[in-house]
This record gives C-alpha cells, structure tokens and sequence, in this order.
C-alpha cells in the first residue's frame, strides 16, 4: 500500500512537472525566418484588371509575405515580440493585336471598317504586380501542454501597405531612353521644355507625353493592421525550435487615402478591406 502511494506521488508530481512548469522557463525569446501564407478575401483593385486585359483570378492565392518575427518573454506567461515581412503576387499578359483603320473616329472597330491581324514582333507586354507590406508588434498569452510544448494566443497589430503596380511595355526598352523626355526635347539650361504643336493647336495646345516604350502606374495606400492568432511553439532541440500560426487578418484602406505613384491623392478612390485567413510558421533559434 505504502508503495503504491509513493508511485501515486511520483506520477502526480511527474505530470505537474509537466503542465506547470516553474515561470523561469518562461524566460527567453527567440528570432527566425517567418513566412506567413494570406488568403485575401479579395486584391483591391482587381476586378478593374480585366479593362487591360489581365485575369485576376491569376494572381497566386494563397500568397507568400516573406518576413522575420522575434518574440520574447517579460513577466509570467506574457510575451511580446514583432513581426515584418513584405510579398505579393503578379499576373502579366502579351496580347494579340489587330489594327483597323478608325473611318468614322469612333475608337472602335466596326463591321464596315478595314482590319487585319498585326504580324510584328512589338506586341504590348502588361504586367500587373500586387505588394503586401506588414510591420506590426505582438503580444500573446502562453498556455503550457508539455515541458517543450505550448500553445498561445496573441495578436499582431500595426501598420501595412499595399500597392497594385501596372506596367505596360510595347517595346524593348533602352537606358538612354529612360531618361528621355517624353514630352519633348529640353533647353541647354534645363528650365525651358520645346513642345512642337500643329498650327491648328498652337492656339489651344493640349500637352500630352509623346511615344514612350513603357508606362508604369502605381496605386497605394498605408492602412492600419490587425491580425488575432492562435499559435503552437514546439522546441525540438536545445536552441531551436518550430512555431505554427494561425490567424485572420483585418485591414481596411480609408475611402479617398490610395495615391498613384506614391503622391497624388486619389479622391473617388473606394474603401478596401483586406481580410482573410493567415498561415505563419518559423524556424527560430532561442528558448
């Protein structure tokens, strides 16, 4: 009997040792590489790419924001870290061309109208590229299964940007002509820009670039981020350790705050929610 007891005592001990580990253990933190996989509900602006050609349903899904996360323990089962990471995704296109001669001046093509096939090498290259930046701070609450095993729930909150580049190319560009001008040719002295007109427009000129090889257009905007998580911490040796996450991102772009090319406010610029399932794991070196 008395055997029996002290076995009982020693299991009871055994499994407290395990679930309730002394709050020292706590002490630590820990960096590493930290992929987090985003499913967004919807890509601001997507819907628009069709207009120039492009599938949005193209576009990698879930995509990939390579990032690195830190955490580290302040007091109990409380830990704080942080996390930044940038990725995106892109779709492109080279389309078909036929050119028409436009009778009536209306842009498009009708039935009565000359048309034929374009059999040239130049055909437009349109690319469209969508950027996710996230920085944010962490903080979580652990909860102990097994002496190297732990599950916590957390938050990341803080700043993010997003951008949906479009890129039309006709051409193969060259480096002298990238620093062109594409309105016209400047003065000696780099104050005067000559703009050649007809003698019907040089009354009422209408300043418009002139042939350029490429195009590139930029919408973004800042937002700010919240992302609630549930994560497993598994240290499988001395110094390293595996942690899964789970979470759902919640970001919203303000009606009116989306710029092109990083400076013009857009006004009629909707709001834009960028929402959905995250899936973060990292390799890290700590305790």
């Amino acid at each position: 009997m008395k055997n029996i007891l002290y076995l009982l005592l020693f299991n009871l001990a055994l499994l407290n040792g395990q679930f309730s580990y002394p709050a020292e253990d706590f002490l630590g933190g820990g960096i590493g590489y930290s992929p987090m996989y985003i499913k967004l509900d919807s890509i601001p602006g997507a819907s628009y790419l069709t207009n120039i050609g492009l599938n949005p349903n193209e576009f990698d899904d879930p995509f990939v924001v390579h990032g690195g996360e830190g955490f580290a323990h302040v007091t109990g089962r409380w830990r704080i870290g942080g996390y930044a990471g940038m990725g995106g995704t892109s779709v492109s296109t080279i389309p078909e061309i036929k050119i028409f001669i436009d009778g009536n001046g209306n842009d498009s093509l009708d039935a009565n109208e000359t048309s034929k096939m374009y059999t040239d090498e130049l055909n437009p290259s349109i690319k469209a590229k969508f950027t996710f930046l996230l920085g944010a701070a962490s903080v979580e609450y652990v909860m102990p299964l097994l002496q190297d095993l732990e599950i916590s729930s957390g938050a990341l909150l803080g700043l993010g940007r997003v951008a949906m580049g479009i890129e039309q190319t006709s051409a193969n560009p060259r480096w002298k002509q990238v620093f062109s001008n594409a309105y016209g040719t400047m003065s000696e002295t780099g104050d005067t820009l000559f703009y050649s007109v007809t003698t019907n427009e040089f009354n009422n000129p209408d300043i418009r670039p002139g042939a350029v090889s490429g195009v590139l257009k930029d919408v973004s905007s800042a937002f700010f981020n919240f992302q609630p998580y549930v994560a497993v911490k598994w240290q499988f040796l001395e110094r390293l350790g595996l942690r899964i996450s789970v979470g759902f991102n919640k970001g919203t772009v303000r009606q009116g705050s989306w710029k092109l090319n990083g400076r013009t406010q857009i006004g009629d610029s909707p709001s834009s929610a960028l929402s959905g399932v995250t899936f973060r794991t990292m390799l890290y070196v700590g305790l």
